[in-house]
């Protein structure tokens, strides 16, 4: 196959994984075994592959029903605890979360009893703070994991870069084209430390605009749901997951760091990392 060839391919597979996939999606409730939170699920098939995925700060697991729907159309059991919510969310217990969700997920026959999830076909995901206790997690259950994403991640107390230093299993950090300068944004601290991760570059994405439902925040100037970065975001994450974690060979090319994927664009390699100064003064610009 040629390049054009290729390229052609690859824009086809992306603009399919911007839409809804051939699965029937059902919702359930994680409260049924003892902890808050949602599952969305295809409507049947055994031995699917499982993602636990955290919202960010000051947001909820009801923030995130479109992506998760999007994944489990696509055949990927998503579930989301709604737990940390508040202005002074633990990390470390929201990675605890994560991995109970898992637990949850993989040990019981959810739905009608005609969908399971595989054992050995898991992750974590997350969305801002959520991305970086998917770290955490990811560090803290490293043998019963595939791999784990974070999302336009963000800075934690404790900080993640430790816990991503020691990961050995494949990775997926999506960032957006002001991170570089965004105190709010812990994306190349992640990317640098954590070797195998593929950090892909979101064209045009706001950080927190993978939050759904904040319209009233985005009318008064603050940051809310951003359309373009939900649709090519989901998209990233479905292709890395059903090639990472399911094993469909269809989409290797979404976790091939080589490859520059569309609505992504490629960093240049040798710009100078920005200082604090640079931070600050992207900041104050607003």
């Amino acid at each position: 196959m040629g390049y054009g060839q290729r390229v052609a391919g690859t824009k086809k597979l992306f603009a399919a994984l911007t839409r809804r996939g051939p699965h029937r999606v059902l919702r359930g409730d994680l409260a049924f075994a003892g902890l808050p939170g949602i599952v969305y699920t295809p409507e049947s098939g055994m031995n699917l592959p499982g993602v636990a995925f955290g919202h960010d700060w000051m947001a909820k697991a009801g923030n995130y029903t479109g992506t998760l729907e999007h994944l489990a159309s696509w055949g990927i059991v998503a579930a989301a605890p709604n737990t940390e919510t508040g202005l002074a969310p633990s990390v470390l217990n929201f990675a605890f979360d994560l991995g109970t969700t898992l637990d949850i997920i993989a040990g019981v026959r959810l739905g009608p009893g005609k969908i399971s999830v595989h054992p050995t076909k898991l992750a974590v995901a997350g969305h801002g703070f959520g991305g970086s206790a998917a770290v955490f997690a990811a560090a803290g259950m490293a043998s019963k994991l595939r791999t784990a994403a974070a999302l336009f991640p963000s800075p934690t107390h404790p900080p993640a870069e430790q816990p991503a230093s020691t990961l050995r299993m494949p990775g997926l950090i999506l960032r957006a084209p002001a991170d570089g300068t965004a105190i709010r944004s812990n994306a190349d601290a992640l990317s640098a430390a954590w070797s195998r991760a593929v950090t892909r570059t979101v064209d045009k994405a706001q950080a927190s605009g993978l939050v759904e439902g904040r319209r009233l925040a985005k009318a008064v100037g603050l940051p809310g749901a951003d359309r373009g970065t939900q649709k090519h975001a989901r998209a990233l994450l479905t292709g890395y997951l059903l090639h990472v974690l399911a094993g469909d060979k269809v989409y290797k090319v979404f976790s091939d760091p080589e490859a520059t994927l569309p609505k992504t664009v490629a960093l240049d390699p040798h710009a100078e990392p920005p200082t604090m100064q640079d931070k600050v003064v992207a900041l104050l610009k607003g």
